[in-house]
């Protein structure tokens, strides 16, 4: 159990050490002695759990709410600041001790995430982060964000649905993980996974071997997943049977996918004639999740396949575009500022350009002349 109290204003009653233990246990900022402040207890959770190794979490949940401070003695948390700063404060804190008790795995941005769902009042972060999609070798694949929540929801809900998104939002690796998810509820045969093989802005050459050995760089990144979804020593044995298939997006032409779960990765390198080849593979009993970034086109020429699909197909019943942003990265947090920075970047160069051309166009004075 975990135990709010309101304590009297001055009063110091969570700051004094023990008398037993001069030094004992105390981490944080000793706060001012004539705010609001708020004691919680916490039980049945071990701490660690709850703020990290060495606290690291302390100051990720002091970065939510910059007017609040936060004291730890044992098992007891101490707010202090604005009444309605402290106030959110604490709810943040009940429903990450609820998130440990779901069996969630805290970071930074479980804390960031469950800040932003309480702020926009979108439902109790602990209800909607804890359902596991997959559980494998005792780590738990589970959406952290509200977008990537939402994101799973779609793929539930609709026979295809679009994940669009910056790198690290999670796009490709929760839509694997519930093609292995449908596979093993059989409510799919097979699962197969694409790729179009396009280099990242170099050219590579002529790659040696097989053709297996030539495109296995490009699905490297998918074969990775799957092992650490799956048994690494059941991966072979499916692949080999087909019930799981790793393949380059050209061999999907003249095919129909029945009774599968399909995943199309990169898809902004796809063309239009590649993009509407590989959505109408869909069979009975299939689903589509098709993901990409559209800042990210490795092209050398033409419009991505991606950008041009969400404009033809939007508004068609069972597609759905989930569009995934900045706030969904779960990779380190400087990935979230680097997408952030890349796209003022863009949309300032875009307005550049508008405002160039705008001034190139011949005034409606001169018209006559």
């Amino acid at each position: 159990m975990f135990t709010p109290t309101c304590l009297p204003v001055g009063s110091r009653k969570a700051l004094l050490p023990s008398s037993d233990n001069p030094a004992s246990d105390i981490r944080g900022t000793e706060p001012p002695t004539s705010a609001y402040r708020v004691e919680i207890e916490v039980d049945g959770v071990a701490m660690v759990r709850l703020l990290g190794p060495q606290d690291r979490l302390l100051s990720t949940i002091e970065k939510q709410y910059p007017g609040v401070d936060v004291l730890v003695r044992g098992n007891h948390i101490t707010l202090t600041g604005e009444p309605g700063e402290v106030d959110a404060a604490r709810t943040l804190v009940d429903e990450l001790v609820l998130l440990v008790k779901n069996g969630s795995d805290l970071g930074p941005v479980e804390v960031t995430s469950s800040a932003r769902i309480l702020d926009s009042g979108s439902g109790s972060p602990a209800e909607l982060l804890s359902q596991a999609i997959l559980t494998s070798r005792g780590k738990s694949i589970r959406p952290k964000t509200l977008g990537q929540k939402q994101y799973v929801d779609a793929i539930d809900l609709n026979s295809i649905v679009f994940g669009i998104g910056p790198a690290g939002t999670g796009k490709t690796y929760l839509a694997m993980a519930k093609a292995v998810q449908a596979l093993q509820r059989k409510e799919v045969d097979r699962i197969i996974l694409s790729r179009p093989a396009i280099e990242a802005g170099e050219r590579l050459g002529f790659l040696p071997g097989t053709l297996t050995d030539k495109i296995d760089p490009y699905l490297r990144p998918l074969y990775d997943a799957l092992n650490e979804m799956m048994d690494p020593e059941l991966v072979p044995k499916l692949l080999a049977s087909g019930t799981v298939e790793v393949a380059p997006l050209a061999y999907m032409r003249g095919r129909t996918l029945n009774n599968s779960f399909i995943v199309l990765d990169e898809a902004q390198n796809t063309t239009p004639e590649q993009m509407k080849m590989f959505l109408t593979r869909l069979g009975f009993g299939s689903k589509m999740v098709v993901t990409g970034d559209i800042t990210q086109v490795d092209l050398p020429a033409g419009a991505s396949g991606l950008q041009l699909v969400t404009k033809v197909l939007s508004g068609i019943d069972d597609i759905h575009f989930a569009r995934l942003t900045s706030a969904d990265v779960v990779r380190h947090t400087l990935v979230g500022q680097i997408v952030d920075a890349y796209t003022a970047y863009d949309a300032k160069r875009q307005l550049e350009k508008f405002e160039r051309t705008e001034r190139a166009k011949p005034s409606r004075k001169n018209w006559g002349r």
